[in-house]
């Protein structure tokens, strides 16, 4: 039990990683669609690549999708809606009329008795009008109906009859409340404005819509027209190898590949489908982790950047799903350059490339016309991580989304070309897409915010933003400390110009250099840069103390960087631009002071780690020969060369750069870009030679 308790302790991380990809596996495998995969490629235009192809079972020739629509809409056309007529509004209407009407009569002239011709007159007058509204039919508008001519026929169910009628011989609500004013209006009735009043209150659609016999007088038009024309019989030679995949072709294919696939998800067979989906998926998974121990083991090592990488994968593949599930057409919508897009930003190209290729295998796995995705998607992957390799300024992704749609539109048309010969048959919808997606493409932005956020990742655009001298820690570096700040910024000069000849991240660099030294704000007299007189309170210490409060400027600048919310990787800069050297300046001196004593350097000691990247160990080299450079009195070239030289060689026998992955050929470089900025910065001409 204790050996296994000690395995699983050291075998922790190896445990943790293996979890984290079988769960993805297994996420991934719960989001595939449940259905086989016809095992032949193909695409119209092209030769048939395969064997000749016999008809495995009898199946019918499905037609065309645009051809079984326009049938579809065609028979549509013929439909007319089906309404109710309701007589109960009517009688309900009439009765309400009456009653209002003997009312007022009554309420203004007394009994019934007096005036009775008139009140009958008007009586009579009201009952004509809505019986001749009634009769007719008062239609409530719907979509069917509203913009048809007077001629089209509709359906009007009266009880168990159901009978046409033309809507020119039915009144709406507008066209009653016309009727009834130009018939009151011919009569001399003295209260006609009382009789118009009461039409009008009168007036309710009496013939109303009936969606339930509408649809199912729908359903029964399309079921009635056939889905396929023909039948290929078991047997039948379909498609000879070589032969061209004409239209003709490519629609036997494609009812064959609907039926095959339609049989293989019905049956016993699904637990083998399931079974080389997760073969598949575990061997795409398999090489993205081979992939990442070869060339990338420190992301490898870093969970927190896989979760990144492999919840992109998983997001894209899931929707790609759902999409396929409902509507394969609109696959084309989906924004798969957004994959590498943020992988790009956060890590390298060649990692983008990698990660979107794994995606897009997957998917195609599920789409129809795999290759023709794949390659697609491929190419405009491709041009995408081209266009941000670079990502300075926040108009690259309107480039970028521009660039993705240009990419898509001609290798739509090359497609069309090769399979048809012409752009005869070009449609707007397939442009409409891809500009759909090159629209989706630009949430890219907001989503490397929300990564960086959540995953305490840094894009370029971050560090140029925190490399701002304005910004708010920078300020108060200027204005506390103002010869560290001056210092920050010649450092962060010359650092950004070695680690560009050695091919490192200028911008990374740059903001490490900016912040290394924040810091000596705490107690900025104690540092020579910022004394501006000849004043020193090291005079009143010990070397041992004055060691630790020089020393403690490391652990002071990762409390401010963590309390100011710098990243991790600004962070990194402070915690090693002195690795693990000793503060040497009071080391020496107590050692001069004191030659017979022995004493430990642990006081003088900076705390680690050493620099453990090209950027950070640039830092440690320029920050070293920087701050010496100013102790020489009369600069010149042998005396900056040999300065140089120095520093650097002390910090390689130190073992400061044991963990980074410099050369030695970028260490020349490294060493020649730092002479001549010194050389640059002390305005040293060389001598030219007496004649």
């Amino acid at each position: 039990m204790r050996k296994a308790l000690i395995w699983l302790r050291n075998n922790y991380n190896l445990l943790e990683k293996a979890s984290l990809f079988l769960l993805v596996v297994w996420l991934l495998i719960m989001v595939f669609p449940r259905e086989g995969k016809f095992k032949y490629e193909y695409q119209k235009g092209k030769p048939w690549q395969h064997d000749d192809l016999i008809a495995p079972v009898d199946f019918a020739v499905l037609k065309p999708i645009d051809v079984y629509k326009q049938e579809q809409q065609a028979a549509l056309n013929q439909l007319r809606p089906h309404f109710i007529r309701n007589n109960a509004v009517s009688d309900a209407q009439v009765n309400n009329a009456v009653n209002e009407y003997n009312t007022f009569w009554k309420a203004r002239y007394g009994s019934l008795g007096q005036n009775t011709q008139d009140q009958k007159l008007g009586l009579n007058l009201i009952l004509s009008v809505l019986d001749t509204l009634y009769s007719n039919g008062i239609v409530s508008l719907t979509s069917d109906i509203t913009d048809r001519p007077a001629d089209y026929q509709i359906w009007i169910i009266n009880g168990n009859t159901a009978a046409q009628v033309p809507l020119g011989k039915l009144f709406t609500i507008k066209s009653a409340e016309k009727y009834i004013r130009n018939i009151v209006d011919k009569t001399s009735f003295e209260e006609k404005e009382l009789v118009y009043d009461i039409l009008i209150n009168s007036i309710q659609q009496n013939i109303v819509f009936d969606e339930v016999t509408t649809n199912k007088a729908r359903e029964s038009i399309l079921s009635e027209i056939p889905n396929s024309r023909g039948v290929v019989q078991k047997g039948e030679r379909i498609i000879s190898r070589g032969e061209l995949v004409n239209t003709e072709k490519f629609q036997i294919l494609e009812s064959l590949r609907q039926d095959y696939e339609t049989r293989l998800g019905s049956t016993f067979k699904y637990f083998n489908i399931l079974v080389g989906q997760t073969l598949l998926i575990s061997l795409t998974m398999l090489a993205f982790i081979l992939f990442m121990i070869s060339f990338r083991k420190d992301l490898f090592a870093e969970n927190k950047k896989l979760v990144l990488m492999l919840i992109l994968i998983l997001l894209m593949v899931s929707v790609a799903s759902v999409t396929v599930k409902s509507n394969s057409t609109l696959i084309s919508l989906l924004p798969f350059c957004l994959v590498p897009i943020i992988i790009r930003v956060f890590f390298d190209t060649r990692l983008a490339y990698f990660v979107h290729v794994v995606t897009i295998i997957l998917t195609g796995f599920m789409v129809p016309n795999a290759f023709e995705f794949i390659f697609m998607q491929l190419i405009a992957g491709i041009i995408a991580i081209i266009s941000v390799a670079e990502l300075r300024r926040r108009s690259q992704f309107f480039i970028t989304a521009l660039a993705i749609f240009l990419s898509y539109s001609a290798i739509y048309m090359g497609m069309l070309l090769i399979q048809d010969g012409s752009l005869e048959d070009i449609s707007q919808r397939p442009f409409a897409l891809f500009a759909g997606n090159a629209l989706f493409t630009l949430f890219s932005y907001p989503l490397i915010f929300i990564f960086e956020k959540t995953f305490g990742l840094v894009t370029d655009v971050t560090l140029m933003e925190l490399s701002d001298t304005n910004s708010h820690l920078l300020r108060k570096l200027s204005q506390y400390a103002p010869g560290t700040f001056q210092h920050s910024l010649q450092v962060a000069n010359i650092a950004e110009e070695a680690t560009y000849a050695i091919g490192g991240n200028t911008l990374l660099v740059r903001a490490g250099a900016l912040y290394h030294d924040i810091g000596k704000m705490e107690m900025p007299m104690y540092f020579i840069e910022n004394q501006t007189s000849s004043m020193n309170p090291h005079d009143e210490l010990g070397y041992e103390e004055s060691g630790r409060i020089i020393i403690s400027h490391v652990y002071k600048g990762i409390e401010l960087a963590k309390k100011y919310k710098l990243p991790d990787v600004l962070t990194d800069f402070i915690r090693t631009h002195h690795g693990t050297r000793r503060a040497e300046y009071f080391y020496n001196l107590k050692k001069i002071e004191f030659p017979e004593e022995e004493f430990s350097d642990k006081p003088f000691k900076y705390p680690g780690p050493v620099p453990f990247s090209k950027e950070t160990s640039v830092l440690m080299m320029a920050d070293s020969v920087e701050a010496a450079s100013r102790s020489i009195s009369r600069p010149t070239v042998e005396s900056i060369s040999q300065l140089v030289d120095k520093i650097i060689d002390g910090q390689i026998n130190d073992n400061q750069f044991v963990n980074s992955d410099l050369t030695f050929q970028d260490i020349t470089k490294i060493k020649k870009i730092l002479k001549k900025r010194l050389m640059s910065i002390y305005h040293i001409r060389i001598e030219y030679p007496s004649v």
